[in-house]
């Protein structure tokens, strides 16, 4: 076929113009995230490597990031950072994929402690992100000899005046009661969650209760002298300790002596997700060692990347970020509920809420 040269400039500049679009239009990683939870220079390194763009939205409970999920959130993200007790749940309701380790040449640098967990057997599904502890936070100059304990949430002798929140999450909360009752925070039976039910309903009753709030949100409060005790977690009390030393010198983050909960948020890519290929690519670039660490070292959480420790700041590798071994001794995950008993489970905290 014969063309004119007007016909055929036209082609041109439309095939150029077609060419140049399809360069503007770079691959997009979805990112569904706790706030705070991602070094900002991270995300700007993987989008200069891979000259893609990344997008993130936060969520601000596990409740919200669940049913963001199933309605219709897992073809919208293409990661997302659950922790530990969820995952289960994600995996028997569909809601994500399973992971291709051939794609994952860094998958070597997670710790043995964190690569056959029970939550999910051989990381089919789930990589470590970072992990930490669930404690509490309190003034001590309201409390100068208060014991390493729950007592000063549970006991009314041991706390009388003094106003306290409790965490607006029922396994964080039930978990706190039970360790409390000598049940241990990985209590899991009906019988042992109705005893900490009952707790929780005596103890939201007392007058210098103020309120069910989430462990981030509250650490300004504490900081403002609003509230004297909370729960909070201890790589946020550490990064807000961090930001502003003059407003936490007097808050104290400690594991109570009856136990509590550790947990470890994993990455995941939900089940129709649109760019799984980038987000296999996104899970290796953050377990690389170098960004393990940065990720650490930016939100004053543990690394389950055994490759990243010797390049975590020294404090990291202390405790209240690390642990100590008496302090491990103490500390659990969160058993998994599914089914008829999680249905239990939820009817208990229901109860508390809303009573």
């Amino acid at each position: 076929m014969k063309l004119n040269r007007m016909a055929r400039g036209v082609i041109a500049t439309a095939v150029l113009c077609s060419t140049a679009t399809l360069a503007q239009a770079r691959e997009t990683l979805y990112l569904f995230n706790w706030t705070e939870y991602m070094d900002p220079a991270l995300i700007t390194a993987f989008e200069q490597r891979y000259d893609v763009d990344v997008v993130q939205s936060y969520y601000g409970s596990l409740g919200e990031l669940y049913a963001r999920l199933q309605s219709g959130g897992d073809s919208q993200f293409d990661l997302v950072v659950p922790s530990n007790y969820y995952i289960p749940r994600l995996i028997s309701g569909g809601l994500v994929q399973p992971i291709d380790q051939s794609k994952l040449p860094h998958l070597k640098n997670v710790a043995p402690t964190f690569t056959n967990p029970a939550y999910d057997l051989h990381l089919r599904y789930s990589v470590p992100y970072l992990w930490g502890t669930t404690g509490l936070v309190y003034d001590i100059r309201d409390f100068p000899q208060a014991p390493d304990s729950w007592s000063l949430l549970f006991d009314p002798q041991q706390n009388p005046r003094q106003p306290f929140t409790l965490q607006n999450d029922g396994s964080v909360m039930i978990a706190a009661a039970c360790a409390w009752q000598h049940h241990g925070s990985g209590c899991n039976t009906p019988e042992a969650w109705a005893e900490a039910g009952k707790l929780l309903l005596q103890t939201k009753k007392r007058a210098n209760f103020t309120g069910f709030v989430d462990g981030t949100s509250v650490l300004p409060m504490l900081a403002r002298g609003v509230d004297k005790v909370a729960i909070s977690y201890n790589g946020d009390f550490l990064n807000a300790k961090q930001s502003d030393p003059e407003s936490f010198k007097y808050l104290r983050y400690v594991i109570p002596k009856e136990g509590s909960e550790m947990w470890v948020d994993s990455m995941m890519i939900p089940a129709h997700a649109p760019h799984p290929a980038l987000a296999h690519k996104f899970i290796d670039f953050m377990l690389e060692a170098e960004n393990g660490a940065r990720l650490a070292n930016w939100t004053w959480y543990s690394s389950p990347n055994q490759a990243a420790v010797p390049l975590l700041n020294p404090a990291l590798r202390e405790s209240p970020s690390l642990p100590t071994d008496d302090e491990m001794k103490r500390l659990e995950l969160l058993p998994v509920q599914q089914g008829e008993q999680l249905t239990v489970f939820q009817e208990i905290w229901n109860e508390v809420r809303s009573r």
